[in-house]
């Protein structure tokens, strides 16, 4: 690893000297070809494109990530959990890999502090840091095969936060949650979505949630999916014993 590294710093600039060192200790390897680890922090706000004219961005290694990610933990929990069945194992799958904890893992690496992009950090929504966690495991693929794309999902997610017994209890959608029971036990049920201001000027989404047209709960978000989410919530849990019940 050593031999590596001398031989790099002498045909890199520092910049990129930097930027190889800090990637290889998240890794826990050394990269072949930095540039698809820099492609992996590309935004596409940086207008780049390659000798054919092709946008240089993260968004096709985001796409091969999010490939190699739920293959690796669908082996793991084929493997794991052998009396499971098939809607058992793309439920836990889908508790692993789902929006909310992939940016979770972003922040843990603080990934965002490696992206070009002409767009101030501070104006990227939530997902850019699960988005770019993907993008990376993509380049791992790219770089070096199946293999070592296994080896850092094992050290990066199965073992530091994949707990069979905690994930089988975890909610990761209060709305589909709400609508199965509703369907289940034949009740209608309606989002009332409106715009909702507020004083300071920054976009609101009220939603109102009814049940057999009684409004059981209300939310305020900053997006319509975050409204029924967070009005969702109220609602299990207004009805918990009786949708655990099932």
């Amino acid at each position: 690893m050593r031999l590596i590294k001398k031989i790099f710093s002498k045909s890199r600039s520092l910049e990129d000297g930097i930027f190889f060192d800090a990637i290889s200790e998240i890794l826990g390897f050394v990269p072949i070809e930095l540039n698809h680890f820099k492609k992996a922090f590309t935004h596409r706000s940086s207008n780049k494109l390659d000798e054919k004219g092709n946008a240089i961005n993260y968004e096709r290694l985001e796409f091969l990530g999010d490939a190699m990610l739920s293959s690796v933990i669908a082996a793991h929990l084929f493997n794991k959990v052998p009396t499971g069945d098939e809607g058992y194992l793309t439920k836990m799958r889908s508790k692993i890999v789902s929006r909310e904890h992939l940016n979770e893992l972003g922040k843990d690496l603080n990934l965002v502090r490696f992206i070009e992009s002409k767009v101030p950090v501070q104006h990227f929504g939530e997902n850019i840091h699960g988005n770019i966690f993907e993008s990376l495991v993509g380049a791992i693929y790219l770089d070096r095969g199946y293999e070592y794309c296994e080896k850092f999902i094992q050290k990066r997610v199965i073992i530091p936060y994949v707990d069979i017994a905690r994930l089988e209890g975890k909610v990761i959608s209060y709305k589909s949650l709400v609508i199965e029971w509703c369907q289940k036990e034949k009740k209608q049920f309606h989002y009332d979505i409106f715009d909702d201001n507020g004083i300071d000027g920054q976009r609101f989404f009220g939603v109102k949630l009814s049940i057999d047209d009684k409004v059981i709960a209300k939310a305020r978000a900053t997006s319509k999916k975050k409204a029924e989410e967070k009005a969702s919530q109220r609602a299990y849990f207004a009805f918990q014993k009786k949708i655990d019940i099932k």
